[in-house]
């Protein structure tokens, strides 16, 4: 009587448990952080309206409508990555172009150069507004814009550090194993996070004026 025999299942990482929950709970504070910078946001601009009526007009709607979208669609490349990190699949398995073979290493980088932009774009309006006379001392609107857009910014810039520190890992490491799927879901999470952040912001800063 032979044995029947059973086909082994495919190998993907365990989203991570404990680590998980320190992740969400630290984001939960930096959540708290930015829900301050909101109020501070609101507070200014209910104590001089007429200050937003007029500087409000300097913003490049357009050029920040299609730097957000550059960032959200960052989110979808991040989370491509997570699932080829979660089958284990460091890298690529075909040529460049065949975008559904891409490993964990193509998504990021991807992400890493899509987060670049964005800063970059971001660096550019201020220029533009710093031209126009729109400083962070000249008003309470440039104040307020400033320092929300620009905290943002720096955690844009810390989540594409973080980025670098995942691919080096992966890079170093001999195998591709459940430490480095993990790391990939953290930062993810963190990526997720600071895009709906800045989501929530576009819509307050630029579409509510």
């Amino acid at each position: 009587m032979s044995q029947a025999t059973t086909m082994p299942s495919p190998i993907h990482a365990t989203r991570p448990n404990q680590v998980a929950v320190g992740t969400i709970v630290w984001l939960s504070s930096e959540l708290m952080f930015f829900a301050g910078l909101f109020a501070m946001y609101f507070t200014l601009r209910a104590q001089v309206p007429e200050v937003w009526a007029a500087d409000a007009q300097l913003l490049n709607v357009k050029f920040a409508a299609i730097n957000t979208t550059i960032l959200v669609l960052s989110s979808f490349t991040a989370q491509a990555g997570v699932l080829a990190a979660e089958r284990y699949q460091r890298r690529r398995t075909g040529r460049l172009w065949q975008v559904k073979r891409w490993g964990m290493h193509e998504w990021f980088v991807l992400t890493f150069i899509m987060g670049s932009v964005f800063i970059g774009g971001q660096v550019f309006e201020y220029a533009e507004l710093i031209s126009e006379g729109m400083t962070i001392s000249s008003s309470a609107y440039g104040s307020a814009f400033y320092i929300t857009t620009g905290f943002h910014g720096i955690h844009v810039l810390g989540g594409l550090i973080a980025m670098l520190f995942v691919l080096g890992r992966s890079f170093a490491a001999r195998k591709f194993g459940n430490h480095e799927a993990t790391t990939t879901i953290v930062v993810s999470y963190y990526w997720h996070f600071v895009d709906v952040v800045w989501v929530a912001l576009f819509a307050v800063i630029y579409l509510v004026q």
